[in-house]
């Protein structure tokens, strides 16, 4: 009592205490989890301008609205790259003065067709009229409403920004240009052949175990070229996936429950009611074809007498039983078709006459009476029309209505095997009627097989234990293994990644793996649509270059070549290049008209260095080893071939202005990019 007394007089103090544990507990977490930690609020910044998270997932949820199909992670990427470009560029705009002032606005306005076209900014004569537009506007402006308002704000900045860009655009272009220097270069290049003799010792006579390579070295190599081989950070993780599967148990209690179903479908006088009472899937109406109904037991199914009911039997993960309700005729058709299109028909590219295709088109008939089995080689050889005739003209499943008028009523009026020629919109048709297909209606319940209770804690048992076994042993390999699982890798994660082959979306583990806490062997479970998956976290690369075992698909054959470059000097001794081939057991080549625009080997391939040495060589002179890109070589001149003088390099000078000038814009910008500094905190999102 003495104690419970005390208490009570120092209740305040207690309560306080518990406040401030509770606050500190709070805090700590809230700490851990970086609310308060720098750029917490932020997706991440460019150049020090904050990408704040709340416009940004505004931004995100747009994009999500105005492309359908588009997750969330893709949304965001996509707005992720136009924030980082907006900031980027509108920096480079404003150091370069770049702005549109209202003449230019109405200019570029006048370019869109939704404004430029609208009725109510046009005058009698049909333009588009400044002051009607201005109006329009001053009235959407003064109106008590400023939603119009708002919006026509955000879409002028988009203009201007629009606007300014194209203006930035073509001062780039502008200032690409090609000398008369550079045209006579691209000329010569072209043009000026060479004459020359070789041998060469191929790096793939030199096996892949003479050269071996470590990891080390392919991190030496590109810590060489850090902005050639540069990497977002990335992760691997290795999981399991144990799926909520029912058990044979759960499958025939399933079958025992449907089959008291069955007693009842057979007598039903409503199949559609008693189909929409018992099954997951509610009753179709329509009729369907033979091929739409499931493969294993399309026979079985199609054939069913009306009124007969099949099953029970398995579907996509479910018990069913059919009842067939009717059966209808020409419900679909096969035919195959020559089209034979005129100068002025719909999408036609043909220069025939109207007449020229009809009397071409009676005579390829013709020929098909005479011999019904070379109708698909005269439909691939004669027919205009891209989307069958590289199968010989065949359209299947075809439904009353899809075609055009006339072709609809030749293959459904006619019998098959019938042929003719019919005149559509689009030209002339010889068809010809290959098959006919019945289509049947019928009540299906259909029941998804669940695990039951019994079975879901039985995976939540294995699951959990797994987990835990995970946890206290390294060998996860091995307890899969034991588990009857299979390790499945997820390799080079990147931060904002959203898909994980196998289980789909799971964007809840990819954060997981960069999360800062998030250590090396670190084991979590997570709960996906098909069941659990335990995740192990493999690796973590944060070195800013390719992971490993990406590099190794591009720098270990540079490497190994190296090393093979080495043995393979050793085996080219001697001074020409019959001694050379004598001693490695190489041929002498000749190589005749090689330029540098195309210089390809016979027999070998693209060996751009090799040539230019050869062009660098006078007359009888001989090489050193040249490495190149597919062995060792050594070349000696021949003759050098000089293109003729020509009066004008016109052509060449346009050919290379418009190339460089079709990429500068994208080029522009790469540069400005790989040059920003970009913090990027989408693994956290």
């Amino acid at each position: 009592m003495a104690v419970l007394s005390k208490i009570r007089q120092r209740s305040f103090f207690l309560i306080i205490i518990i406040a401030l544990a509770l606050f500190s507990f709070v805090l700590a977490d809230v700490i851990q989890s970086g609310t308060f930690s720098a750029g917490a609020d932020n997706v991440g910044t460019v150049n020090g301008t904050d990408i704040e998270s709340q416009q940004f997932m505004q931004s995100v949820a747009n994009i999500e609205k105005q492309g359908q199909g588009t997750s969330s992670t893709q949304a965001m990427n996509s707005a992720w790259e136009q924030e980082v470009r907006r900031i980027i560029l509108t920096e480079e705009f404003e150091k370069l003065g770049l702005k549109i002032g209202n003449e230019q606005l109405i200019n570029v306005i006048k370019q869109n067709p939704s404004l430029s076209q609208n009725p109510q900014f046009l005058n009698a004569a049909g333009q588009f009229d400044e002051n009607k537009f201005k109006e329009s506007l001053k009235g959407i402006k003064n109106a008590p409403d400023q939603t119009q308002w708002l919006q026509w704000k955000e879409f002028e900045k988009n203009i201007e920004i629009y606007a300014v860009e194209q203006m930035y655009n073509t001062m780039i272009k502008s200032g690409v240009y090609t000398t008369k220097a550079e045209g006579k270069f691209q000329y010569k290049l072209e043009n000026d052949k060479v004459d020359f003799d070789f041998v060469t010792v191929g790096f793939s006579t030199i096996n892949d175990d003479q050269v071996k390579v470590s990891d080390a070295e392919i991190i030496d190599f590109m810590k060489k070229s850090p902005k050639k081989y540069k990497s977002d950070n990335t992760t691997n993780v290795d999981f399991v996936l144990v799926e909520n599967k029912p058990s044979k148990e759960d499958e025939q209690a399933m079958l025992t429950s449907i089959g008291d179903v069955k007693v009842k479908f057979d007598s039903v006088a409503n199949v559609g009611e008693f189909v929409n009472a018992n099954s997951d899937i509610k009753f179709d109406s329509t009729y369907v074809a033979k091929k739409d109904l499931p493969i294993e037991h399309q026979e079985a199914l199609f054939n069913l007498p009306v009124g007969a009911v099949y099953g029970p039997y398995v579907a996509n993960g479910s018990q069913c039983i059919s009842r067939m309700i009717a059966r209808k005729g020409n419900s679909s058709a096969k035919a195959s078709h020559i089209l034979l299109a005129y100068k002025g028909a719909p999408q036609s590219a043909a220069t025939r006459t109207k007449e020229e295709a009809q009397a071409l088109a009676n005579s390829l008939l013709a020929q098909a009476k005479a011999n019904p089995g070379n109708f698909a080689m005269l439909a691939m050889t004669n027919s205009d029309d891209p989307g069958s005739k590289n199968n010989g003209g065949v359209y299947d499943n075809i439904t009353p209505g899809q075609m055009v008028p006339k072709f609809n009523d030749f293959v459904f009026n006619n019998t098959v095997g019938t042929m003719g020629v019919v005149e559509t919109d689009y030209g002339f048709h010889v068809i010809q009627v290959l098959d006919k297909y019945e289509a049947v209606l019928m009540g299906t319940v259909v029941q998804k097989i669940q695990p039951s209770e019994a079975t879901i804690d039985a995976i939540y048992t294995k699951v959990s234990k797994l987990e835990a076994d995970a946890n206290e042993n390294s060998d996860f390999a091995a307890l899969a293994k034991k588990a009857g699982l299979e390790v499945i890798p997820a390799t080079n994660l990147k931060g904002f990644d959203e898909y994980i082959q196998g289980v789909g979306s799971q964007r809840e583990i990819v954060r997981w793996s960069f999360n800062k806490d998030t250590e090396i062997g670190d084991v979590r479970r997570f709960e996906v649509p098909q069941g659990f998956v335990i995740a192990k976290l493999k690796d973590k690369n944060t070195s800013g270059l390719l992971p490993i075992d990406v590099a190794k698909q591009t720098v270990e054959p540079i490497l190994k070549n190296q090393k093979r470059a080495e043995i393979i000097k050793k085996k080219m001794s001697g001074a020409s290049l019959e001694a050379v081939a004598q001693k490695s057991g190489a041929t002498v080549q000749p190589a005749i008209g090689v330029s540098m625009k195309s210089p390809v080997l016979p027999n070998i391939g693209n060996e751009p260095k090799v040539v230019g040495k050869a062009f660098g060589l006078a007359a009888g002179k001989t090489s050193e080893i040249i490495e190149g890109n597919s062995g060792m070589f050594m070349v000696r001149a021949k003759a050098v071939t000089k293109a003729p003088e020509v009066p004008s390099y016109a052509t060449y000078i346009t050919q290379d202005r418009t190339q460089n000038q079709s990429y500068a814009t994208s080029k522009a910008y790469t540069a400005l990019k790989d040059k920003a500094e970009i913090k990027d905190n989408r693994a956290n999102f």
